[in-house]
C-alpha cells in the first residue's frame, strides 16, 4: 500500500476532487431537475470525473497502475486536463441553465451548493495539473508538457465546436471550416491516444519535428476557418429578434470564440513546441 498516493499534494488535491464532484452529483440529483442535454452533460461530467479519479486514487494506492499497458504520468496528466475543462464547462452550463432569479426555494439551494461544489472541484484539478506539469527541461512525459496538455486542450474545445454545429450544408465555407474543426480533431486525438499507449516511438519519422509541422499546418488550417466561419455564418443575416436558447445565432457565434480560442492555442502550441525541438 502506497500512502503517499493519498497524502501528497497530488493526492490530496485528487481526494478533494473526488468529494467535491460527489457532493455536485448528489445534490443535484435530490433536486430531480438536471433533464435535457445540458443537465446529462453536467451529471455525466461529475460522475465521469468522480468515478476516473477515485479508480486513479485505488491503483496508485494499490500500486497496481504498472500493470496497465499505457504510460501512466501521460494518462493522469490527459486526464487531469480534461476533468478541469469538462468541470469548468459544467460550472458554467448548469447555474445558466438551471438556476433562476430570485433564488428563494430549499432546491435553488441545493442547485447553488452544487455549483460551488463544482467550481471549488474545477480548483482542485486546475491545482493537479499545476502539480504534475512538467518541469522546464523534462519530457519524460510529453503530455504534462505545456504543448501536451494544449493538446487536450484543443480536442476539448473542438468537442465543444461540434456540439454547436448546427446547418452548414450547402455553403462551401462553412463545410471547409467543419473539414479544418474535424481533420485537426482526429489528428490531435490520435497523438493523445498514441501518446498514451506508448505507441509513438513506432512511428517512423522524426516526431518532434512531425508535431512542429503538424502545428504549423493546424495553425494555417485554424486561421482560415477564423475568417471563414463568420464571413459566411453572418452575412447579410442579422440576429433574430427573440433568439431563444437554441437560437442558431448564438450558436454560430460560441462556434467563432471558440474557433478563435483554438487558433490562439495552435499557436501558443506551435511556439513552445518550436522551442522545444530547435532551441
Amino acid at each position: 500500500v502506497n500512502l503517499r498516493a493519498l497524502t501528497s499534494w497530488v493526492g490530496i488535491a485528487r481526494l478533494l476532487a473526488v468529494v467535491l464532484s460527489c457532493l455536485a452529483f448528489s445534490l443535484v440529483a435530490s433536486t430531480g431537475r438536471f433533464g435535457g442535454p445540458y443537465g446529462t452533460w453536467c451529471m455525466f461530467t461529475w460522475c465521469f470525473c468522480f468515478a476516473v479519479t477515485l479508480l486513479v486514487l485505488l491503483l496508485e494506492l494499490l500500486q497496481l497502475y504498472p500493470l496497465l499497458p499505457l504510460s501512466w504520468d501521460d494518462f493522469t496528466s490527459a486526464f487531469s486536463m480534461l476533468a478541469a475543462l469538462m468541470i469548468f464547462t459544467s460550472s458554467v452550463v448548469f447555474p445558466v441553465t438551471f438556476i433562476s432569479s430570485p433564488c428563494s426555494s430549499n432546491q435553488c439551494a441545493r442547485q447553488a451548493v452544487a455549483t460551488t461544489a463544482s467550481c471549488l472541484c474545477f480548483l482542485a484539478y486546475a491545482v493537479e495539473v499545476a502539480l504534475t506539469r512538467a518541469k522546464p527541461g523534462d519530457i519524460s512525459s510529453f503530455l504534462s508538457t505545456v504543448p501536451g496538455l494544449l493538446k487536450v486542450f484543443e480536442a476539448y474545445v473542438a468537442c465543444l465546436i461540434f456540439s454547436l454545429l448546427d446547418a452548414y450544408n450547402g455553403k462551401p465555407g462553412l463545410m471547409w471550416c467543419v473539414a479544418v474543426y474535424s481533420i485537426c480533431f482526429i489528428i490531435t486525438l490520435l497523438i493523445i491516444i498514441f501518446t498514451i499507449g506508448r505507441c509513438l516511438t513506432y512511428i517512423p519519422c522524426p516526431l518532434e519535428k512531425m508535431l512542429v509541422g503538424y502545428n504549423f499546418l493546424a495553425l494555417l488550417m485554424y486561421l482560415t476557418a477564423t475568417v471563414l466561419w463568420p464571413l459566411y455564418s453572418f452575412r447579410g443575416r442579422s440576429r433574430p429578434d427573440p433568439c431563444g436558447r437554441n437560437c442558431w445565432w448564438d450558436k454560430h457565434l460560441g462556434v467563432t470564440f471558440l474557433t478563435i480560442f483554438n487558433l490562439i492555442a495552435y499557436l501558443v502550441d506551435l511556439v513552445y513546441s518550436t522551442r522545444m525541438v530547435f532551441v
